[in-house]
C-alpha cells in the first residue's frame, strides 16, 4: 500500500494525489476541488485532471491530459489563476498538458480516464 498516494473522484476527473512528504493532506483535495473547476470552466470537455504532485518545496505539478490540442493554450492562464486562489506564488504550480490522439484511447466514460492516465503514465496498464 502507497501511503503517498490517494484518489479523489469529481465529476468526469479521477485524480491521483500523490505527495513527496507523506499522505495527501486537505490542502491538496482543495487544490484539487479548485482544479476541476478550473479546467471544467476554462478548457474542452475532453480535458481531464490526471495527476496532481505535491514537491518538498512547496510546489505542485498537476497534470492534464487531453485529446484537443488546444487545450495547451489555457495552462499558463490557469497557473496563475489556481496560485492565486490556493495563496501560492505562480511559479508554485505548474499544469502540464498532455495531448493524446482520439486513437489512443477510447471515449467511452470511465475507459477514457483510464485510458488517458496509462497513457501519461500515471497508473500502469492492465494486465
Amino acid at each position: 500500500m502507497e501511503f503517498d498516494t490517494g484518489w479523489k473522484t469529481l465529476g468526469r476527473h479521477r485524480i491521483r494525489l500523490r505527495s513527496t512528504k507523506g499522505f495527501p493532506t486537505r490542502v491538496m483535495r482543495r487544490l484539487a476541488d479548485v482544479t476541476r473547476l478550473a479546467i471544467d470552466n476554462n478548457m474542452s470537455a475532453r480535458a481531464r485532471i490526471v495527476d496532481i504532485v505535491f514537491r518538498l518545496e512547496r510546489a505542485y505539478d498537476i497534470t492534464v491530459g487531453t485529446t484537443l490540442a488546444e487545450d495547451r493554450l489555457c495552462a499558463p492562464q490557469l497557473e496563475s489563476a489556481i496560485a492565486t486562489v490556493m495563496g501560492l506564488l505562480p511559479d508554485q504550480v505548474n499544469v502540464d498538458v498532455q495531448v493524446v490522439t482520439q486513437e489512443e484511447v477510447d471515449l467511452n466514460f470511465g475507459v477514457y480516464e483510464r485510458a488517458l492516465a496509462e497513457k501519461l503514465g500515471v497508473i500502469p496498464p492492465l494486465q
